[in-house]
């Protein structure tokens, strides 16, 4: 990605001082290949992995918000032999017994608290809680300022917009979207849009 969210995840990578920044991908908008974007040039689409390779480039993150998409993806970089990058911002809190899947971003302000479990490509937005014991899939993404209470599971693919509050042992079911500003008081089913105080849900989502 080659936008808003690749300006964050360029950031914290920077911060963090463990990878270089050589490129940027982009399948979104051919026009922009050769621009430069946030330091470094924008190389191509993904018909561009195997130059990467070929120059040695190691690792892969990914700087967009589709879930499904980020999911798909990782599937594709592994077949090219590549690894996935993982981006933790300096001033993120994280408990030292969290795990922390491969290609996850963890953004500025956001707290991670004890038990916890994070999957992989997994993006916890910035100033988001995650309290004790929650499970995070593959695939997932905390929008900026969400609120997750104790021992929440929030399933593969899922999104919890921007604000939204989750109360403890509630699940989020896999490709599930909560809208912004909502109050989640109980189980979501799979592949639902929600929203709203308490939040309810208002149709299926086309996965």
């Amino acid at each position: 990605g080659a936008s808003g969210h690749a300006l964050v995840v360029a950031d914290i990578i920077r911060l963090q001082g463990i990878y270089e920044i050589v490129g940027f991908l982009d399948n979104m908008n051919p026009q922009r290949y050769g621009e430069n974007f946030c330091g470094a040039k924008i190389l191509g689409g993904q018909e561009q992995l195997d130059y990467c390779k070929d120059k040695g480039i190691k690792y892969i993150i990914f700087g967009f918000g589709d879930c499904q998409a980020r999911l798909k993806l990782s599937e594709l970089i592994y077949r090219k032999g590549f690894s996935l990058a993982t981006a933790i911002h300096p001033t993120a809190v994280i408990a030292a017994d969290v795990s922390i899947g491969a290609g996850t971003v963890i953004a500025a302000g956001a707290v991670v608290n004890a038990g916890s479990k994070i999957g992989q490509n997994v993006i916890i937005n910035t100033s988001a809680s995650v309290d004790h014991e929650c499970v995070i899939e593959d695939g997932a993404h905390i929008c900026p300022g969400v609120h997750l209470a104790g021992r929440v599971t929030v399933g593969r693919a899922a999104c919890v917009g921007i604000g939204a509050t989750v109360i403890d042992r509630v699940r989020i079911g896999a490709g599930g979207l909560v809208g912004a500003g909502a109050v989640v008081v109980n189980d979501i089913p799979d592949g639902v849009l929600v929203y709203g105080v308490p939040a309810r849900v208002i149709r299926k989502i086309d996965l």
